[in-house]
């Protein structure tokens, strides 16, 4: 019934719980799970388990938050992207709310990675994962200049990047340029802690056909169960919240968001495998 669209089950905590967790799951009626790349690193294991089993898939990409590691060239991008089960590139984005001493400015190498993993995405048509946070401007903006939406962009033969803004914290403002871009919405644990209530009416706005649903697990474990490591298992609470906000009931909301889940990776990804196989890319 549900998908848990993010989640990051090769972190500590979770990796060595994997049949735990996956009959945690079965029983909460958790179909699904996108486990999602956060490093170079990290990819060999994030992969293994998408292979390993029947209801995983992975992504690859660099978060922007990561320091010290690889540093993704497109190729490094491209060639993990045409692997088996590989749906989505990302986490990408911008996260400027640890500046610290440094000034946005400083933070020109984030802006660049970001730009490879859009490129990365578009080349093989697969949907961006995108993080932003305290950066919201930057990345739309760069999005706008490197996604294929502009005027001189008709007429290419790359597509125009799509995907998701993953863990939604931003404003009404913000969700409506998303939107306008084609990209989908992702809603975490954090809309049902009590002082979300802007968040609760974004929420509400976002259509439910391009509404997603998450845990960012083993973060933000949504309430009754914040403080604890959060799981898969947990998104029906934040379902049940979207549920409450709307007037639906659960079941609905399970049975949409995991339409939209399909409709954004899996059929993109196999389209796009298709796409690369007639003109000779994956062999």
């Amino acid at each position: 019934m549900f998908t848990d669209s993010h989640c990051h089950l090769n972190f500590p905590g979770l990796h060595e719980r994997i049949p735990d967790i996956l009959a945690d799951m079965r029983q909460a009626q958790v179909d699904r799970a996108l486990c999602i790349c956060t490093t170079l690193e990290e990819f060999d294991a994030v992969h293994q388990l998408a292979v390993q089993h029947d209801n995983i898939w992975a992504t690859v990409g660099v978060h922007p938050d990561n320091e010290g590691v690889q540093e993704p060239s497109l190729a490094d991008l491209l060639d993990r992207a045409a692997l088996p089960k590989v749906v989505g590139i990302g986490e990408t984005g911008l996260d400027y709310y640890r500046l610290g001493e440094r000034s946005v400015a400083d933070m020109a190498w984030q802006r660049d990675r970001y730009r490879v993993h859009i490129d990365a995405a578009r080349q093989t048509g697969l949907p961006l994962v995108i993080h932003t946070r305290s950066a919201s401007d930057d990345t739309l903006a760069i999005l706008r200049e490197c996604g294929g939406f502009g005027s001189e962009a008709v007429g290419q033969a790359l597509p125009v990047a799509t995907g998701v803004f993953h863990c939604f914290t931003e404003t009404l403002a913000v969700a409506r340029a998303a939107l306008d871009l084609g990209f989908y919405v992702s809603f975490s644990g954090i809309l049902t802690f009590r002082n979300a209530t802007d968040l609760r009416e974004v929420a509400a706005y976002v259509p439910m056909d391009r509404l997603l649903i998450e845990t960012d697990s083993p973060y933000l474990a949504p309430t009754p169960h914040r403080g604890k490591t959060n799981t898969p298992a947990y998104v029906p609470f934040v379902a049940a919240q979207i549920a409450q906000v709307r007037g639906i009931s659960v079941e609905e909301v399970g049975r949409i968001t995991s339409q939209n889940v399909d409709d954004l990776f899996t059929r993109v990804a196999q389209a796009a495998s298709l796409a690369a196989l007639a003109i000779g890319v994956v062999a």
